[in-house]
C-alpha cells in the first residue's frame, strides 16, 4: 500500500508538471517544471514499463550464463561489475546527439522537442536498447548485422551488415567532427581530454592487478585524477612553454583521433575502454546532475517560446518543418540507431548477469534522455536573440554584432548588438556569432546557470570553458567504443567470405578490421574538417537520417525475434516504434532527395550551386570556385548515400515481414538462441 501511494504521488506530480509546461500560454514557464516532469516520467517508465518488458516481453533469466562467462578471454569477453558496465555503456551511447540535437531543435520552441524526447525514450529508444542488448546477449554478443543474418536470413544479413557498416562510418565521422570543432586550437580542453587516457590505464591496472574488485577505491582515484586534470588544464593553457604542445589544428586533430580510435579498438577492453568510459561518466553525470541542481536553485525561466513560427519550416538553424525533421534532428535522447550497435557490440560481451540488462539497457537510455532535456533547457534559458545569433549561419546574420542584431530582430526575436557583444565578453570569447553545432550554445546556457550559483559573472568564462570540455569528453567516449563495435561489425562482414575473420579474439582479423574501419571514418572526417560549409552543416542531416534508419532496422529485428519466440502478443512493444520511425525516416529521406527547396533537398542545393558556377558566381560561404565544386560534390555524395540508406531500410522491412510471417506460421519457437544452462553448471 505504501509503495502504491508513493508511485501514485510521483505520477500525479509528473502529470502536474507536464500540464504546467504544455498548457502554459502567454506566461513564463519555469525550467524546474521541465526537470520535474522528466524525472517523474523516467521513474514511472523504468519501474513499470521497463520491468514489464523484462519480465513479460523478453523474460530475463538470472540463472542463464552470459557470453562474458561462457567465452571469457580477458580481452573482449569479461564479466564486469554492474556500475562499471553502466558507466561504460552510458559513456559509449551518450555522444554528440543528446547535446547537439536538442539545442538545434530549440529553434522550433522548447515544447515540441521536450515532448518528443520524453515520449520517444520511453516507447522507442529505451525499448530498442534493452531488447537489442537482450538479443545479442543470448547469441554470444553478436553484432547487429550478424543478428539479422541469424534471424532473417543470409541475404538480409549481408545487406544489413553492409548498410549498418556504412551508417556506422557516417556516425563515427560526425561524432569525431564535433570533437574536432570543440578541441581544435584549445590547449586547455585537449590536455584534459588527453590526460584521461593515462588515468584510465592506471585505473584499469589498479582494478586488475593491485586491488581487484575495489570499485570504490578506483572510483576515488578516477575522480581525484579528473579534477586535477581539469584544474591543471588551465595552467597548461596559460603556459607559454606548455600551451603550444597542446595547440593543434583541426586537420592535425583529425589524424590524432584516427590513431586514438585504432589503438582503443585493439587494447583489452578492461585496460582502457571500460575504465576510461567509467571515468568519463563521472564528469558526464556529475555535470548533468550539477546542472539539474543549479536549475532547481536558480529556477531560470524558459525564455524561448513554447512554439515558434519555424515549426512550419524556414528556420535559420536548420531547414524543414516539424514533421518529419524534428524527429530526425533529435535522435540521441529519444531514440538512436547508434545505440543498437553498442548494445550488440561491446556491452553484451561484458554483462555479468541477465538481470543487469534492464538497468544497463533501459536505464542508461533514460539517463541519456535526461542529458537531452538538460541540453534543451540550456538552449531555452538564454536570450532567444542570442540563440539565433549563435546558431544561424554567417550568410544569414553576418559576422558582427550589428548585422546579427538586425537579422535576428527581423526574425521576430529582438536583440541589441550590445547584448550579443556582452555574451561574448562574459564567456571569454572574441565572438559568439555563428558558433553553430549546438555545443557553444549549451555551454553559454550552462555557464549562465552555474555562474548564478557560484562565482557570478567573474567565473562565467571558467564555467563556459568547463562546459565545452564536458561536451568534448562526453562525445569522445562514443568514438572509441563505436570504433570497437564497428570493428566487430566489419569482421562479421568479411567473415562471410573468410570465416576466420569472425574470430573476435584473432590478432590478424582485429588488425585488418580496425585498419579498414578507422580509414573509412577517418576519410569522411577529413572531408568534414576541410568542408567549405563547416562539416557539421553538411554531415548532420545525413547523420540524423542514417541514425534513425538504423534504429528502424534494429526494431524490425527485435520484432522478428519476439515473433520467433512465439511472444506475438507482446510484439506491439516493438512494432509501434518501428512503424513511427519508418514513416519519419522515409519521409525525410525522400524530401532530402526530391524537394525543390535548396534549403531542404540535397540535389536542389547542388543544382543551385551548379548554376552559380556556370555564371562564374561564388556564393557565400564559399570563397572560391574550388569551394563551390566541393559543395556540389558533397551534396551529391549525401544524396547517393541517402538513396542507399533508404534502399537498405526498405529491404530490411521486406525481409522482416517475410521472417515474421514465417514465425507466425510455425507451431513452435524458431528463435536462434544458444542453449542456456545454470551459471557454474
Amino acid at each position: 500500500m505504501r509503495k502504491a501511494v508513493v508511485w501514485g504521488a510521483i505520477a500525479l506530480l509528473g502529470t502536474w508538471a507536464l500540464a504546467m509546461v504544455a498548457l502554459a500560454r502567454g506566461e513564463t514557464v519555469n525550467a524546474v517544471w521541465v526537470v520535474i516532469a522528466a524525472v517523474c516520467t523516467y521513474l514511472i517508465a523504468y519501474r513499470f514499463y521497463g520491468r514489464f518488458i523484462a519480465k513479460r516481453v523478453v523474460g530475463l533469466d538470472p540463472a542463464r550464463p552470459t557470453p562474458a562467462h561462457m567465452r571469457t578471454d580477458g580481452l573482449d569477453f569479461v564479466a564486469t561489475d554492474r556500475p562499471v558496465l553502466f558507466g561504460h555503456h552510458f559513456a559509449a551511447i551518450a555522444g554528440a546527439g543528446p547535446l547537439v540535437g536538442p539545442v538545434l531543435a530549440a529553434q522550433m520552441g522548447y515544447l515540441p522537442g521536450m515532448l518528443w524526447i520524453l515520449a520517444g525514450v520511453v516507447f522507442a529508444g529505451a525499448v530498442q536498447d534493452f531488447v537489442i542488448l537482450f538479443v545479442s546477449m543470448r547469441r554470444e554478443g553478436r553484432s547487429l548485422g550478424e543478428l539479422v543474418r541469424l534471424e532473417m536470413g543470409t541475404a538480409a544479413g549481408v545487406i544489413a551488415l553492409f548498410g549498418t557498416f556504412l551508417i556506422m562510418v557516417i556516425i563515427l565521422a560526425v561524432l569525431a567532427l564535433i570533437v574536432v570543432k570543440a578541441l581544435a586550437n584549445s590547449p586547455w580542453g585537449l590536455f584534459t581530454v588527453a590526460a584521461t587516457v593515462p588515468l584510465a590505464l592506471l585505473m584499469g591496472g589498479y582494478s586488475r592487478w593491485v586491488r581487484p574488485g575495489r570499485i570504490g577505491e578506483v572510483s576515488l582515484l578516477g575522480m581525484v585524477g579528473l579534477l586535477l586534470a581539469i584544474m591543471f588544464g588551465r595552467t597548461v593553457a596559460d603556459s607559454a612553454a606548455l600551451a603550444p604542445w597542446f595547440t593543434v589544428s583541426a586537420v592535425q586533430l583529425c589524424w590524432i583521433l584516427v590513431g586514438y580510435g585504432a589503438i582503443a579498438s585493439l587494447l583489452p577492453v578492461w585496460l582502457l575502454l571500460a575504465p576510461r568510459d567509467y571515468l568519463s561518466t563521472f564528469l558526464k553525470i556529475g555535470a548533468i546532475l550539477a546542472l539539474a541542481v543549479g536549475i532547481v536553485i536558480v529556477a531560470p525561466p524558459l525564455r524561448m517560446p513554447a512554439v515558434t513560427q519555424f515549426v512550419h519550416g524556414g528556420g535559420p538553424v536548420w531547414s524543414g518543418s516539424l514533421f518529419p525533421f524534428l524527429f530526425i534532428t533529435i535522435a540521441c535522447g529519444a531514440v538512436s540507431g547508434f545505440h543498437a550497435l553498442i548494445a550488440s557490440g561491446t556491452t553484451p560481451k561484458l554483462i555479468a548477469n541477465e538481470r543487469d540488462a534492464l538497468f544497463i539497457g533501459y536505464g542508461a537510455m533514460l539517463a541519456e534522455s535526461m542529458v537531452a532535456i538538460m541540453a534543451l533547457i540550456g538552449a531555452s534559458v538564454i536570450d532567444p536573440g542570442v540563440y539565433f545569433a549563435m546558431n544561424s549561419p554567417a550568410a544569414v546574420v553576418g559576422t558582427d554584432p550589428a548585422s546579427a542584431a538586425r537579422a535576428v530582430s527581423a526574425m521576430g526575436f529582438a536583440v541589441t548588438p550590445a547584448t550579443i557583444a556582452a555574451v561574448a565578453h562574459d564567456v571569454g570569447e572574441q565572438t559568439v556569432i555563428s558558433r553553430a553545432g549546438g555545443a557553444p550554445t549549451l555551454a553559454v546556457g550552462m555557464a549562465q546557470i552555474f555562474s548564478q550559483v557560484i562565482g557570478g559573472k567573474a567565473l562565467m568564462a571558467f564555467w563556459y570553458h568547463f562546459a565545452i570540455l564536458f561536451e568534448a569528453l562526453f562525445i569522445l567516449t562514443a568514438v572509441d567504443a563505436g570504433t570497437r563495435a564497428c570493428r566487430f561489425m566489419l569482421q562479421d562482414l568479411i567473415g562471410l567470405a573468410v570465416p576466420s575473420f569472425r574470430n573476435a579474439t584473432g590478432i590478424v582479423p582485429a588488425l585488418v578490421g580496425t585498419g579498414l574501419c578507422v580509414s573509412a571514418w577517418g576519410f569522411i572526417l577529413y572531408q568534414g574538417v576541410t568542408d567549405p560549409l563547416g562539416g557539421v552543416n553538411t554531415l548532420w542531416p545525413l547523420f540524423g537520417i542514417s541514425n534513425q534508419m538504423l534504429a528502424a532496422i534494429a526494431l524490425t529485428l527485435a520484432t522478428v525475434v519476439l515473433l520467433r519466440m512465439k511472444r506475438q502478443r507482446y510484439a506491439w512493444v516493438t512494432i509501434l516504434p518501428t512503424a513511427w520511425l519508418l514513416v519519419c525516416t522515409l519521409t525525410a529521406g525522400l524530401l532530402k532527395l526530391v524537394s525543390s527547396d535548396p534549403k531542404v533537398g540535397f540535389l536542389a542545393h547542388a543544382a543551385r550551386i551548379d548554376a552559380a558556377i556556370a555564371r562564374g558566381e561564388v556564393l557565400a560561404p564559399a570563397r572560391s570556385m574550388a569551394d563551390m565544386r566541393a559543395i556540389v560534390w558533397n551534396d551529391r555524395v549525401d544524396a547517393g548515400l541517402t538513396v542507399l540508406f533508404v534502399a537498405v531500410v526498405v529491404a530490411m522491412v521486406l525481409f522482416g515481414l517475410r521472417a515474421g510471417l514465417g514465425a507466425l506460421r510455425a507451431d513452435r519457437p524458431t528463435v536462434h538462441e544458444l542453449p542456456g544452462q545454470a551459471v557454474g553448471a
